[in-house]
């Protein structure tokens, strides 16, 4: 799979969760036939890493959170809630890399006040129409979305305060170029904050190989030491994980343990099993110092 099929692959399945949703059942959807992509909830085989409604709570968002925020804005693509690891002040400048329809620039919005800024980037066109078009509706001032990719950014070098990302990271083709670029246009002494999947082993080569898999979020996801070696080679210091949750077969409706069991017919039940309990969700935090530096060897090429 080439980078710019599978970019258009993921462009086209995320474009499908505005699309061929409407407004007032976003937050109580049932995910349709799971062959179905890309209406399918954005993990199809890790289900329960994605909520949508009140099934956000679990991933550390509050009653508050969802009911200040417009109605669209949360299509449940998530995996954690970076906004309230970022630790946000008044007056910064904030960057959501992966913005989609909005939901957590908007809820950082709100942290950063009328002083500050947040700044969505995100390459689905649908998602900057609909993000942009809530922001106008409910009137912030403070909040704008702009087409890209996350591997070469649209914005300044040196130009925001913190950068937040819900699970998208893995998506990219490119996830060293993706942490580099967030490293450029960090001020110095600014923040990252991503909530991400991970793997804890390597998937079988059949999920690896799925275009579908990769859309949904899985087979794309980096080995976890891999992911955070490659925050600090892009120079990124005081790497660590905040938070880590574990997924496994348990967490599979019977619907969509059976879809994964003829989707791949190759894979025994213990298999499939090892598979779904290799992936991780991670809240992982970093620096970039005022002696920060990219480095493109070992992350021990980089420390003092």
């Amino acid at each position: 799979m080439d980078s710019q099929t599978i970019k258009a692959a993921v462009r086209e399945r995320y474009a499908g969760f505005v699309t061929n949703t409407t407004r007032g059942s976003l937050a109580a959807r049932t995910p349709p036939d799971p062959q179905a992509e890309p209406q399918q909830s954005c993990c199809s085989a890790s289900p329960s890493c994605c909520a949508a409604g009140n099934a956000s709570l679990d991933l550390g968002y509050d009653a508050e959170d969802l009911a200040v925020v417009p109605e669209g804005a949360n299509l449940g693509l998530g995996c954690g809630n970076p906004v309230a690891l970022a630790s946000l002040k008044p007056g910064e400048t904030v960057l959501d890399l992966g913005s989609g329809a909005g939901f957590d620039a908007f809820l950082a919005s709100k942290r950063v006040g009328p002083e500050g800024l947040v700044i969505g980037v995100d390459m689905t066109p649908q998602m900057i129409e609909r993000s942009t078009a809530l922001a106008k509706a409910h009137g912030y001032t403070n909040v704008e979305f702009r087409l890209g990719d996350i591997e070469a950014l649209p914005i300044a070098d040196a130009s925001v305060d913190v950068i937040i990302s819900n699970c998208v990271v893995n998506l990219t083709t490119d996830k060293a170029r993706a942490f580099r670029e967030a490293f450029r246009v960090l001020k110095p002494g600014g923040r990252l904050l991503v909530s991400d999947l991970v793997l804890e082993r390597p998937l079988p080569e059949a999920i690896r190989q799925d275009m579908d898999a990769y859309g949904a979020c899985v087979a794309g996801a980096m080995l976890k030491a891999d992911y955070l070696q490659a925050i600090q080679a892009a120079g990124f210091t005081g790497v660590s994980e905040a938070a880590e949750r574990r997924y496994g077969l348990d967490m599979f409706s019977p619907e969509l343990l059976e879809a994964a069991r003829q989707r791949y017919p190759g894979l025994n039940p213990g298999e499939l099993a090892a598979a779904a309990g290799a992936v991780l969700s991670v809240q992982v935090e970093a620096t970039k110092t005022e002696t920060s530096r990219a480095c493109g060897c070992a992350p021990t090429c980089c420390e003092g």
